[in-house]
């Protein structure tokens, strides 16, 4: 849609406060340039940090309070942590890889403590919170304006038709090194906006690829992005 402002944020990994502020600092920005808006949640919002019931609580709060606002939308996408989750909470996986990958830290925020979550714990976690993360799509492709905000990339060869577990996992070259995209039309001009590899606590900004992932589990802050056509992009942080 031409002309609306994007705000696209990283993995929050349970770091519920970090989101919090930078909610408030991207709803600043918003009634600053007073233009509509769409604020994308790349993902990964639950494990390891220390609240990820808040933080599904704040992201489902956001949606719904700009579910009938022409000026301001929301967009929640599934990251590869959303989907650990859920394969523990079904059944498909062993749940003690998740419990390794930051599941032990998710679970104890639903049970209200550090170490307190048990075999039971899926009892503690809400249905409508195992709902919201089963609806959550895995990519947001603004054909006009030739942008793709999915959580960790593309597979190059095949976008847009790339297999969800790409859109989830990859770290792969192919996509990371933009001298190895192919010649095809459907790259012409493409920027990706992915999170899910941190390299720094500063974001990756080339012209092909944003990459707001900067740690916000792990001491970083918690970035987002502001695409605004005929301006380069900026950040925004809540630290």
């Amino acid at each position: 849609m031409a002309g609306l402002i994007y705000f696209a944020i990283g993995d929050v990994h349970g770091e519920s406060r970090k989101l919090g502020e930078l909610h408030m600092a991207i709803l600043d920005r918003i009634a600053l340039e007073g233009a509509p808006a769409c604020v994308v949640h790349l993902g990964d919002y639950v494990d390891r940090g220390p609240d990820t019931k808040g933080v599904i609580e704040r992201v489902m709060a956001l949606e719904a309070r700009f579910a009938n606002d022409p000026s301001i939308s929301v967009i929640s996408l599934k990251g590869n942590h959303e989907q650990m989750m859920l394969d523990a909470y079904d059944g498909a996986i062993d749940a003690g890889g998740w419990w390794s990958q930051g599941g032990a830290e998710a679970a104890d925020s639903y049970v209200g403590g550090s170490g307190l979550a048990g075999q039971d714990w899926r009892d503690s976690v809400p249905a409508e919170h195992i709902a919201w993360m089963r609806g959550l799509g895995s990519i947001h492709f603004d054909s006009e304006r030739a942008i793709a905000f999915v959580h960790a990339g593309i597979e190059p060869s095949s976008f847009p038709e790339c297999p969800e577990a790409v859109r989830l996992w990859t770290r792969s070259d192919r996509f990371f090194d933009h001298a190895n995209w192919p010649e095809r039309g459907e790259l012409k001009n493409l920027l990706v906006v992915h999170g899910h590899t941190p390299r720094s606590y500063q974001p990756e900004n080339f012209p092909h690829r944003i990459n707001v992932d900067t740690g916000a589990c792990f001491g970083g802050p918690l970035t987002a992005v502001m695409l605004k056509q005929g301006v380069a992009p900026q950040f925004l942080r809540g630290s």
